[in-house]
């Protein structure tokens, strides 16, 4: 079962809660979810212990480049600090770790790079192709996993189901390949890609919902590998999405220029003044062939495309004019109309 169907699952298994006559809420009485400052407590300790008590293959990795092409097909291997393996060094001593705040709550969480990745940066807002492996981190429980690449936008807007936050915050730590060959059966082999895994609480993942074999409350492991990024402009005003996020605290949804409550990376005259957002920034385009060096934009200038099609690269550009030289990108400056 794919991620989407799990959120899928989720939101049809609560419509049903609330659709019950009285008869069935009788049968089946409602149980409020538990504090979640207070399961945070108790995944933390968890997931601390995981990472203190097991290890990852990493002496496979260690014996080529990081960067090599076996390296491109490395998979992580989490074992217990055991027996054979009790020289290994643990997890907790290799992984990385971001404070997440999420509706009043601190979370701690941890990341294990194994590699970062040489391609492109990857935005909250982005599509993400990859492959991953979600788990149980109490019993090791395999729920979904998907082995060759799939897409996933890492932000859920309106019908279109989003990856749970920890997993998101997790992928935007790496970055994408950026190279790949083509094999005889039709299948893509990428190279220097991110390689990573996340240790998610179950407050930036499911919480109460329980998923097939792993219960309610229970904090998870994803593993992945990070392929590509596709930048995603929600309302098509020509502006990406990661860039509508004017205050930079990774929430575009409070981002609401001309204060019509359409916030801007869904609202496609963003200041408000009747001409469209599109109409007032400019466009650039370039074409590379394959290992030919990366254009170097302008200070204003950013990428909102990118098509490799046999050999050649076309990436599409947007510069953000400011023609009164008010310090105010015309998009966002009413006293501004395009010419």
């Amino acid at each position: 079962m794919k991620l989407r169907k799990i959120l899928l699952l989720i939101i049809t298994v609560s419509a049903l809660f609330v659709s019950c006559d009285n008869d069935d809420e009788a049968a089946v009485p409602y149980t409020p979810p538990r504090d979640a400052g207070e399961v945070y407590l108790e995944d933390i300790a968890d997931i601390e212990e995981y990472l203190e008590t097991h290890f990852y293959n990493y002496e496979e990795f260690q014996q080529n480049n990081p960067y090599s092409v076996v390296n491109d097909g490395f998979e992580i291997v989490f074992d217990t600090i055991a027996g054979l393996n009790s020289d290994k060094t643990p997890l907790i001593d290799m992984v990385q770790f971001k404070m997440i705040n999420s509706y009043g709550v601190d979370y701690k969480l941890y990341f294990l790079k194994v590699r970062e990745g040489l391609g492109n940066v990857i935005h909250f807002s982005d599509q993400a192709t990859l492959n991953y492996e979600g788990s149980s981190i109490i019993n090791g429980y395999v729920f979904d996993s998907a082995v060759n690449e799939t897409q996933f936008n890492l932000l859920p807007v309106g019908a279109v189901s989003g990856v749970i936050p920890g997993l998101r915050e997790g992928i935007i730590e790496f970055k994408t390949s950026n190279d790949f060959s083509n094999n005889m059966d039709g299948t893509t082999n990428y190279h220097n890609h991110g390689i990573g895994a996340v240790f998610i609480p179950s407050g930036l993942a499911y919480f109460d919902q329980p998923l097939v074999g792993v219960p309610g409350y229970t904090p998870l492991i994803f593993k992945f590998n990070l392929y590509k990024r596709t930048i995603l402009d929600h309302d098509g005003d020509g502006i990406p999405s990661f860039l509508e996020n004017l205050n930079d605290n990774g929430d575009i949804f409070d981002d609401d220029t001309d204060g019509n409550f359409n916030p801007n990376f869904l609202d496609d005259d963003d200041d408000g003044d009747g001409y469209y957002t599109r109409d007032e920034i400019d466009y650039n385009e370039y074409i590379l062939m394959t290992g030919d060096p990366e254009p170097v934009f302008a200070e204003n200038e950013f990428e909102s495309s990118r098509i490799e099609n046999n050999g050649t690269i076309t990436i599409k550009t947007i510069i953000l004019t400011d023609r009164n030289g008010d310090g105010i990108p015309d998009y966002l400056d009413i006293n501004t109309i395009p010419e």
